[in-house]
Order: structure tokens, then sequence, then C-alpha cells
């Protein structure tokens, strides 16, 4: 697509903007998008920015009994130090600073471990046996709370997944 202003250079920037409830679309080159007052590129989106930004949105975040002067034993790293700059120094750095890293890790992704891709071939079985681990963690919180009905459904989910995996 080529821009529409100045009809020489390929459109990397489109911006659609509803003014009165009418819709506005333009199709601009990066020149010509700095031009443009009503857009603004002075501050470029920066992870670092944006994982501060998470870390100070929740002012119940993680609390520790040591505050938030946690240091790194190896590299002596803070944990402000990590707010800040949005990086961390080294490897040990992520079992220092883990319970803080896996409420902004489930914040990002929704969840804290990775479950990646699963292949088509191999996916049913695959997909199963994920289904049945999830089902007995959830049984065991049934029975930790004592809701014995529960369990027992999940116990009879469990053993008719088990059986199909049986036969894949």
């Amino acid at each position: 697509m080529i821009c529409e202003e100045c009809n020489i250079n390929e459109a990397t920037v489109h911006m659609t903007k509803i003014v009165q409830g009418q819709k506005e679309v333009m199709h601009l080159c990066e020149s010509c998008a700095m031009k443009n007052e009503s857009l603004i590129f002075q501050n470029p989106f920066s992870i670092q920015n944006f994982l501060a930004g998470l870390m100070d949105m929740d002012s119940n975040f993680i609390k520790s009994p040591y505050g938030t002067g946690i240091e790194c034993s190896q590299c002596g790293k803070s944990y402000n130090d990590f707010k800040k700059v949005g990086k961390l120094s080294c490897d040990k750095c992520y079992t220092t600073f883990k319970p803080q890293l896996k409420h902004i890790i489930r914040k990002i992704h929704g969840n804290s471990h990775h479950t990646g891709k699963i292949p088509k071939r191999l996916g049913k079985g695959i997909k199963l046996k994920r289904q049945i681990n999830d089902l007995k963690i959830e049984l065991q919180r049934a029975i930790e709370e004592e809701a014995f009905e529960k369990a027992a459904k999940l116990r009879d989910q469990i053993r008719d997944l088990e059986s199909n995996m049986d036969k894949i």
C-alpha cells in the first residue's frame, strides 16, 4: 500500500481516527507520519517501561516478609533495581525474585508455566494427559476442601479419560 500523503513510499503506519462518529483511516509512510502533528512518536514502546508499569500498577503486589529490599546473592541486584529497569542481571535473579516474577508472568500471560504447542499427530494423547493432570490437581483441591461429591465426579472423569488414553 502506498503512502496517501507523498504517494511514493510504502505505507507502514495505519491510523484510524473516529471524530464525531465519522471514521477516518490514514495510511502513511514513516516519514510522513513523523511530520503529521496528530501522531506522537516521542516515546517508542519499551518492554522495560511496560514491565515497570505492570509492577507499579498493583498496589497490593507481593508483600514479602523482607520487603522490596531483596537482593540477588550472585549479582547484588535488588528487586527495586529490577522494577526500575525491567531486566534481570543473572540466572540467580530468577530464583531470588521467583514469587514476584510468578505474579508478573501470570498477569501478562494468564499462567505462570509454559505449555507450548502440541504437534497435530501426537496432539490427542498430549492434550489428554494435560487434561488428566489438571483434573488430578483439581481432585486434590476438592479432597483438601472436603468437597467429596465433586471429588467423586472428578475421579470418574479421570477414569474415563485414562480409559480413553489406552485406546489411543
